[in-house]
This record gives C-alpha cells, structure tokens and sequence, in this order.
C-alpha cells in the first residue's frame, strides 16, 4: 500500500483502531509531509487522523511525541493529545503506515498584534519548556550543528545533490557547522515543540491559546522556540523579544546567551528544509508545489542563500 492509497483504506484502518464507526466524511487537510484527514463518528464526533509518512519516524520517536503530549495534557498546557486505541497505545500501524488519531480542536491562528499577546506567548511557552525539561526524547532528533544539520548534509550529498554541486553546497553548510559549533557549547538541550510560528498557535477565544503540531517535536535549545516567532531578525525585533521573555521568565529562566544560536538555527532550518522537501520528491503533488525542483538555476539559489546567511553569522 502505498502513501496515497484510497482513503477508504485508511478510513477503515482508523474505524478499526478506534473501535467506533465512521461516516464516509473525510475532508483532507493541509500537511506537507503527512497525510491528515477529518473524520467523523456516527455520534458525531469529529476526528483529526495523521498517517505518518513511512521511514520518516520509527514508533519509538512517535511515541516520544506522545508522550509529551500526554505530559503536557496533564500539566494542563493547551495541547491536542492523541486517543488511546483499541491495541492500548496511542499509535496504530496499517501496512507499514503509523497513524495516531485526535481530537479536532477548531480556532483561527493567532495573530499577534499587541504586548500582551507576547507575554502570553511566552508564558505558555515557558510552561511547555519546564515539562520539557522533565525527561529526555531518547528517538528524537537532537537540534545541533554537529549533529542533525551534519546528518541532513550526509543525506544531501548521498542522495541528493547533483554531482557538480556537492562540493560547493558541502563547503557552505560545513563552514557554518564549524562556525556554530562554539555558540552551542555548553546550552542546555530539552525537548521542545521544534517548529513553534504562530501558524502552530490556535487562538480558540474564550479557551485561550492552543498549540498543536509537535510532529517536529524534538531535543534543542529553548531558543529554538523562540526564533520563530519573532517579526524578523534579532536586531529589528528587541521589543518582541524582550516581551517574550518577560512572559517567559515567570515560570523558567531563560539562557539569554543562547540568543547566539539564533541565526546559526536558521541557516540550519535552510538546511533541513531542504533534505525535509528532498524526502518528498516522489510524491504526487511534489512537481506541483516545487516545479523548479532539482534545476541548475534551483541549486544555484540554495548555495547563494546559505552564502548570504552565514554572512550574518559570522
């Protein structure tokens, strides 16, 4: 069975490990690299389906995100966490295919207009981060120049890369892992949400903020949540900043020396984007979303950003 199977199959696979009957109503909804559907019980109940792309995490690094999840549920942080299934976990398997089922939670993506928007920002993501810090995701990819961006380059050039790019693509990334490497000596490293924009934060009014999406969930630094967020870069964005952290520092101090980290992470975000997309390639809706994909123009582009990002890290 492959990744975009009928979705009757995959209807029936959720019907099955939730042990209770479905409609036929499956909407599909927006994901770039799993396959997530709303459907509905005959109670009515509305439930929100992810079915995990094969070989992208093993069961143990989904469980990892579950867990978390569950953590943070019952510290009463406003997360989505997944259903227990009929098999007593909370992750299913159709044909090599994992899938996890939750809860539908509706609300519109914040906007962050104001200060108090940033202090409560802050706050709640300084409530993730101290459950973070309770335990270690032992699955999970550890966000560090000498550790996840050196893997995203080892699959970038074994799989990826023409042959007349490899060695100028491999001379940019290695020279910003070797120039950030200093500045993630001695950071403390947590488990995180991994991917926090405000894309992520559902503001369900009188409910308050809900975060959702800890599927890049991961071991990093507490300022990888934080970056993110941020307008542009560090320079332009002071007051934010200092908001985020006045929030945050009512429940955690923050390590204001990791603030460094913040344009090596994006230059590693690039990176990871890049062999993330690279993942996809064979996908059938892939050609549609990057039709330049893999051009000498396309490699060209990619090289001249990383150049002009090291730029601001060095």
């Amino acid at each position: 069975m492959g990744f975009d199977s009928d979705i009757n199959i995959l209807l029936s696979a959720a019907e099955n490990a939730l042990g209770k009957k479905l409609t036929g109503m499956t909407a599909p909804l927006p994901s770039y690299i799993n396959r997530v559907y709303e459907f509905r019980a005959v109670d009515a109940t509305r439930i929100i389906a992810k079915f995990y792309r094969p070989c992208r995490w093993t069961a143990q690094a989904i469980a990892d995100e579950h867990t978390f999840l569950r953590e943070l549920q019952e510290a009463e942080i406003p997360v989505v966490a997944p259903i227990e299934l009929q098999n007593g976990t909370t992750v299913g398997e159709i044909n090599g295919i994992f899938f996890a089922l939750f809860p539908k939670k509706a609300g519109r993506q914040l906007e962050i207009n104001s200060w108090e928007d940033w202090l409560r920002i802050g706050m709640l993501t300084s409530r993730i981060h101290c459950v973070g810090a309770r335990q270690k995701a032992t699955s999970r990819i550890h966000i560090d120049p000498t550790l996840s961006t050196m893997q995203d380059l080892d699959f970038l050039r074994t799989n990826v890369l023409p042959p007349r790019y490899k060695e100028p693509y491999s001379k940019v990334v290695n020279e910003i892992i070797s120039i950030s490497k200093p500045a993630f000596s001695g950071i403390e490293q947590i488990r995180i949400h991994g991917d926090l924009h405000n894309g992520n934060i559902l503001d369900r009014m009188n409910e308050g903020l809900f975060i959702i999406d800890f599927d890049d969930m991961a071991m990093g630094p507490p300022v990888q949540d934080l970056w993110l967020l941020l307008p542009d870069r560090l320079d332009n964005a002071r007051s934010e900043l200092e908001l985020f952290l006045e929030g945050y520092e009512h429940f955690r101090e923050f390590e204001r020396n990791s603030l460094k980290c913040i344009e090596p992470l994006r230059a590693m975000r690039m990176i990871y984007f890049l062999a993330w997309c690279s993942r996809q390639i064979d996908d059938l809706q892939f050609k549609k979303n990057f039709p330049d994909w893999g051009s000498d123009s396309f490699w060209k582009k990619e090289i001249t950003d990383l150049k002009d990002q090291l730029d601001f890290i060095k």
